[in-house]
């Protein structure tokens, strides 16, 4: 699956693609908000990602910007099943942050989430992690009240996170019969 936003182009991993993606998230101030990456972050972790199989309900997508010599890789995102639930995860390289990058390629894939089934998506973030919770606000998703103890592998100790919350519309499918999903969605 692809999807295409104003900026930015959503791809699966491709096993090539290890080493730009090791360059990016090797970096704590990245994985320290992370709840599921290992740190320190090794170029085996990269492999073993950019090569994993795409799920069908729960993909990941790669995170890039389009320019005339290229895609640069930006970031990550997508969905993971998590205690029954369907988990949105993220994240973008320090020198992309401010741009509005994570807030758009969020947008773009919570576009494909009711094609692919999903009627509820959850998310957290640590306390102290400011700029998620923007982009998490920006995105529609609502503080549900629940704070958990989340771990970091980049983090000394364990944190509080805010659980979030979004309510698809139309959970029964997307709202315009599936026309601009079938705009954004593309077979691999």
């Amino acid at each position: 699956m692809f999807i295409r936003s104003e900026r930015l182009f959503l791809r699966p991993g491709w096993p090539e693609d290890w080493a730009e993606l090791h360059a990016l998230i090797d970096d704590e101030s990245i994985v320290c908000n992370l709840l599921r990456e290992p740190w320190p972050y090794r170029p085996s972790d990269a492999q073993a990602f950019a090569a994993s199989p795409q799920g069908i309900r729960h993909p990941s997508f790669l995170v890039t910007l389009p320019g005339a010599h290229g895609a640069r890789l930006v970031g990550c995102v997508g969905l993971a099943q998590e205690e029954g639930e369907s988990v949105l995860g993220y994240w973008v390289a320090r020198q992309h942050w401010g741009r509005g990058f994570a807030t758009e390629a969020v947008r773009a894939l919570l576009t494909l989430a009711p094609t692919l089934g999903h009627k509820r998506i959850v998310a957290r973030h640590f306390v102290d992690n400011i700029a998620s919770a923007r982009v998490l606000a920006k995105t529609g998703f609502r503080p549900t009240g629940e704070i958990r103890l989340g771990r970091s592998a980049a983090r000394r100790e364990a944190a509080l996170t805010v659980i979030h919350a979004l309510e698809l519309q139309n959970s029964d499918g997307p709202q315009d019969d599936g026309i601009a999903a079938m705009r954004t969605l593309r077979a691999a």
